[in-house]
């Protein structure tokens, strides 16, 4: 018989202690998951480029180096987070901000419309005097006598003296608190009374 070399034994019995021992570590791992194992040759060095034993999680095992696996949900450098955006309620559209409604702009208000009122004729020692206004609002746009003494030619003079005095003093104090027009005061009496009786009817 021919004696076997020494080396192939011993090669022979670490091969099947590294099988003994990886049995019973399969043994032990708890059910339902799978442990993934390595070959090991008889030298002890594993083949290159073979792949690392996995836990059954997927993860690496202890002690082997993790492989370089690039995240999925990590963003790419440089690239927008639309998460901040979205929190402070950011228009990522690029569209301009829309309009406020016109329900809640201001409108502008219209300028009154200007109204006539006639005063009461007033009676005077020389005949009647009647006053009538135009007003926009409570404003007296114009005054303007439409009755006013003239029975004779000393009436007519005073008159045509005295209205557009008074017409004119009406407008500038937006009131019948006006002055007398020298000369003509029957005419100034009865036509702050006819101008104060169109200011009552306009509630001005």
């Amino acid at each position: 018989m021919k004696r076997r070399h020494p080396l192939r034994r011993i090669m022979i019995g670490v091969a099947a202690t590294a099988s003994g021992v990886v049995l019973l570590l399969a043994l032990k791992q708890p059910s339902g998951s799978s442990v993934a194992v390595a070959t090991v040759p008889p030298g002890g060095a594993a083949a290159p480029g073979a792949a690392a034993p996995r836990t059954a999680g997927g993860a690496p095992s202890e002690g082997a180096p993790a492989a370089d696996v690039p995240a999925a949900d990590a963003p790419a450098a440089g690239a927008p987070d639309d998460s901040a955006a979205d929190e402070a309620g950011a228009d990522t559209s690029g569209a301009p901000a829309s309009k406020a409604p016109a329900a809640n702009r201001p409108t502008k208000a219209a300028p009154p419309r200007e109204r006539t009122v006639l005063g009461d004729a007033v009676d005077t020692q020389y005949g009647p005097v009647q006053v009538r206004l135009t007003l926009s609002g409570t404003r007296i746009v114009s005054a303007a006598a439409v009755q006013a003494p003239g029975s004779d030619a000393q009436s007519k003079s005073v008159t045509a003296n005295a209205v557009p005095k008074l017409n004119q003093a009406a407008v500038t104090a937006q009131s019948a608190r006006i002055d007398a027009v020298s000369g003509a005061s029957y005419t100034s009496k009865g036509y702050q009374d006819s101008l104060q009786s169109a200011l009552d009817k306009a509630g001005a």
